[in-house]
């Protein structure tokens, strides 16, 4: 039955099934000896729920069971202690429970581990108990502590001024004698969340204690600790602190931190940026895809012109191409426009420029961060002034230069294309040459720009600008 639950619901190989099945063997006599119900429990997979995966009743005394509860599920808030053994490996005594047979009974927990030291089950011990003999050992317990939790009340109102940007934080004080002496609302709050019944003053350090560490090993190490520790779907971080009275420690300090939300948060960014990645990626793939389609469509023209009109949406296709590219390497929506206009830059370079014609393109000057639809804008903008001096600004000569600078502003910044060329006369030039209208549009409508040409017979500089991040 053992290996029949385990397999179906857990995550346990099968050495550690073995290892449940030898222990589950010796339940019987457990069960005589403390003259109570045993059981084992394992996690189920992928949730914080247990199983019942084992049982024995004692054959000296009475059950507190009327039929077998093994298969029937654990939840935490009926049983915290198993729980809490199952997930951070230390025992647990003395914790009140609901039974699957809605009964209240004591619980009193033992962690089973394997060769590798992992919790693979828990080892529950249930005893019976009245509300009379609870409420009696509430009123030993905090009898017994009377003189500590004044002292240490006492010590806390004068450490108040130092802990009061912790009271968003769950705070638990011990004293000497790892007894809990005050609880704040927020860890009264946290521990009814995590499934205890009981108020947690009076109960003892080793049965609130969410990380591995021991009460002697804060005493005597005289440090504080700081662990993080996962308990279902909350994610806590744990710190120490020791209390002082006159120079002399006489109490611990548990602060918890619900971290879930900030953890949730860091999943969410995770998750948005492979989305982000993945769309960029897929988008950048269609893009090439069809200028690869596009440029076999070339070959088979012979009209130069209509040639170059290909020629020349290829290159529009392969400049949003390259932003999508980088993009999907980030996974954020945000870039750096001086490392897309240098891809740009190598892919004119490649593509664009004439294998008899040296000409030179660098970018210069800052780090502009823009999202993707104004990266998008300024590299279809870049392309297409570049495309222009590589086509006419070198046509008598042999060699050349293009610089791309970018200028950062406070409100507004620049990038400007200068090229060394023949320059050109702007007014014999003719307007609406589609090029020029996709520049000039980009630039107005996209941008929210202005778009400035100077031309002489030194070269040509084209400058637009546009809204600052």
């Amino acid at each position: 039955m053992i290996e029949k639950l385990c397999v179906k619901h857990t995550d346990l190989s099968q050495s550690d099934i073995e290892k449940l099945i030898k222990t589950s063997e010796m339940l019987p006599m457990i069960a005589d000896l403390v003259r109570a119900d045993v059981f084992i429990d394992c996690l189920i997979k992928d949730s914080d729920v247990a199983i019942v995966v084992a049982e024995a009743k004692p054959s000296i005394g009475k059950s507190m069971y009327e039929s077998s509860v093994v298969g029937q599920l654990a939840y935490r808030v009926n049983e915290p202690a198993a729980l809490r053994t199952l997930e951070v490996g230390m025992a647990t005594r003395d914790l009140k429970a609901i039974t699957q047979e809605n009964k209240t009974v004591i619980q009193n927990t033992i962690p089973i581990k394997n060769n590798n030291n992992k919790v693979i089950g828990v080892l529950i011990m249930e005893m019976d108990v009245t509300q009379h003999l609870a409420q009696s050992r509430q009123m030993e317990i905090l009898s017994e502590t009377t003189e500590h939790l004044s002292e240490t009340l006492l010590s806390f109102k004068e450490q108040e001024s130092n802990i009061t940007h912790h009271v968003n934080e769950a705070i638990i004080i011990f004293n000497n004698k790892k007894i809990a002496t005050y609880a704040n609302p927020g860890a009264i709050k946290l521990y009814n969340k995590l499934g205890y019944r009981d108020n947690i003053v009076g109960m003892s350090f080793d049965n609130l204690v969410l990380g591995g560490i021991s009460f002697e090993k804060i005493w005597s190490d005289s440090s504080y600790e700081t662990c993080e520790v996962t308990i279902g779907n909350l994610c806590l971080q744990t710190k120490y602190a020791f209390l002082k009275h006159k120079d002399k420690i006489n109490g611990v300090v548990m602060f918890i931190k619900d971290n879930t939300d900030v953890k949730e948060k860091e999943k969410e960014l995770i998750l948005k940026s492979v989305v982000i990645k993945e769309i960029h990626h897929r988008v950048k793939n269609n893009l090439q895809t069809i200028a690869s389609l596009l440029n076999l469509q070339s070959r088979r023209i012979d009209n130069q012109e209509v040639k170059k009109s290909f020629n020349e949406s290829i290159s529009r296709i392969l400049s949003i191409a390259v932003t999508h590219e980088l993009l999907a390497q980030k996974g954020v929506d945000d870039i750096d426009i001086k490392t897309i206009l240098s891809k740009l830059k190598d892919t004119t370079a490649v593509y664009g420029i004439s294998p008899d014609k040296r000409v030179q393109i660098e970018v210069k000057g800052d780090s502009v961060i823009v999202n993707s639809d104004k990266a998008t804008s300024i590299a279809l903008v870049v392309n297409e002034l570049l495309q222009n001096s590589v086509d006419h600004a070198f046509k008598d000569l042999d060699e050349g230069a293009i610089e791309i600078r970018i200028q950062k502003g406070s409100l507004y910044s620049s990038i400007s294309v200068i090229d060394n060329g023949v320059g050109f006369n702007k007014e014999s030039v003719k307007s609406g040459r589609l090029g020029q209208k996709i520049v000039e549009q980009i630039v107005k409508d996209k941008l929210s720009g202005h778009l400035t040409i100077e031309s002489s017979l030194e070269g040509t500089k084209t400058m637009f600008d546009f809204k600052s991040e």
